[in-house]
């Protein structure tokens, strides 16, 4: 036994000697100053309780019925968490969108112990990102990335709460970037960056740091059969969290490019066919009549294989590029279209749908709006007792071109405020509309999902 113990001795330290000597880096420094920017959110959810499977009422008794009468079923708590972390002093934060969607109410907890209600700005189901902020100012912050120079191999950290345990710190490496992974809804607007480092239920919103101490991601999702990490996460990268933290601030919603086509991929025997050298591009399925590809000459069966700066190596590259390029952006594209290439310009439309950005209504549709180029109606009483709203009116139709677009109002919000008054019916919102004072920015305050937000609007 003692013989076997100064063997494995021997056979130890040279190993612990030869790692020392791999200058592997200290992340004390990092954590240390990152983490009171980084909080655990715990978010509330009110649900009602199921009923009771009952007979239709013709198979029950006279004597009984009064027995199986509707009833107001009672509310429960659902509780749920996160993480998620300031991005500037005075509140504004970012989280996932799944972290905080359908939330009643969220806390954020700072690592000092402080709590703070927190409201939401914005938020965006396609990049799985939502900006939330607190009453409160001099908060640490962290700052995002600007760059796109992230490697493979590089070091990353990770600050979160996993499975409740709070501000904990898990580091590992950059396994890959620009990965394409399809929503449940077959969008793919999002290169996400994938790491070995430790991440599970919990983390969702938190900080992935560079050795810098700049936020390079947010930690968005894992690839997992046993619920626990596997060495497969996913992050946000923060270029897509720049692009999206600045539009939810500007108008509440967020606007991604569109070409109207459908794609696939390009395997070696079509690369071979279309008189390309290897696989490349993006393999042009099928087109929307009158999109944005259409108008511009792109045909079914082109190879794109560059739009604008950015080459199309696979073509899950093709959304990640399209959708963050502004609308009506003017863009260079090459394809290959029967064996030769071709440079042709695309006018980026804007992508339609989407719990973001609810459709507003053509131009030709916008004849008795008012002055905000608004349609509405009186709140009916199921949405007040839903949304426990004390009143308010319910915006039936949107002026894309209109101050409340211009706003962040869309189809199916309450507005309960105009400039400092409150909106309870709507001859008070007739009244306030008619005397609201032009080229001054006002406060607007409505309810989307009975989740409450303030905007600015400015009457021309």
């Amino acid at each position: 036994m003692i013989v076997r113990f100064m063997i494995l001795l021997v056979l130890v330290l040279p190993a612990v000697a030869s790692a020392a000597g791999y200058n592997l880096p200290d992340f004390t420094p990092l954590i240390e100053k990152s983490s009171p920017a980084v909080v655990k959110i715990n978010t509330v959810t009110k649900v009602k309780q199921g009923g009771l499977n009952l007979p239709p009422s013709h198979q029950i008794p006279d004597i009984f019925r009064h027995l199986f009468e509707p009833r107001e079923m009672p509310e429960r708590n659902m509780h749920s968490m996160g993480s998620g972390f300031f991005i500037s002093a005075d509140g504004y934060l970012l989280t996932n969108n799944h972290v905080i969607e359908d939330a009643d109410e969220i806390v954020v907890r700072l690592v000092d112990r402080r709590e703070f209600k927190a409201m939401i700005i914005g938020s965006d189901p396609r990049s799985d990102l939502a900006l939330l902020k607190v009453d409160e100012d001099d908060l640490p912050f962290l700052e995002l990335e600007s760059s796109e120079a992230l490697k493979v191999g590089e070091w990353v950290v990770a600050i979160g709460s996993p499975f409740g345990l709070d501000f904990s710190a898990s580091a590992g490496i950059v396994s890959a970037i620009g990965r394409s992974i399809p929503t449940e809804k077959n969008e793919n607007y999002v290169p996400f960056i994938q790491t070995d480092v430790a991440i599970n239920p919990g983390n969702s919103g938190g900080p992935l740091f560079n050795l810098e101490g700049k936020v390079v991601g947010v930690n968005s999702q894992i690839y997992t059969r046993s619920g626990g990490s596997i060495g497969l996460s996913f992050a946000i990268p923060s270029a897509v969290a720049i692009n999206v933290v600045s539009q939810l601030k500007e108008k509440g919603r967020v606007d991604r490019g569109w070409l109207g086509v459908v794609i696939q991929e390009v395997d070696k025997n079509l690369a071979d066919s279309f008189g390309l050298k290897k696989p490349q591009g993006a393999l042009v399925a099928q087109m929307e009549r009158g999109g944005p590809a259409d108008k511009s000459g792109i045909r079914v069966g082109d190879i794109i294989l560059k739009f604008g700066k950015s080459t199309i190596v696979t073509s899950g590259d093709l959304p990640h590029v399209v959708g963050s390029t502004p609308p009506d952006t003017k863009v260079p594209v090459v394809v290959m279209r029967e064996g030769k290439k071709k440079t042709l310009r695309v006018v980026v439309g804007r992508l339609p749908g989407g719990a973001d950005a609810p459709p507003a209504l053509s131009s030709s549709q916008d004849s008795g709006l008012d002055r905000l180029g608004l349609a509405v109606e009186t709140v009916d009483a199921a949405l007040k007792d839903k949304w426990r709203l004390p009143g308010g009116v319910r915006v039936t139709r949107v002026d894309p071109q209109g101050a409340a677009a211009d706003a962040g109002v869309a189809p199916g919000d309450v507005i309960a405020q105009l400039g400092f008054e409150q909106i309870n019916t709507f001859e008070d919102y007739t009244r306030i509309t008619a005397k609201l004072p032009s080229d001054s920015l006002l406060p607007i305050r409505f309810f989307r999902d009975g989740r409450p937000t303030f905007r600015t609007i400015r009457l021309q």
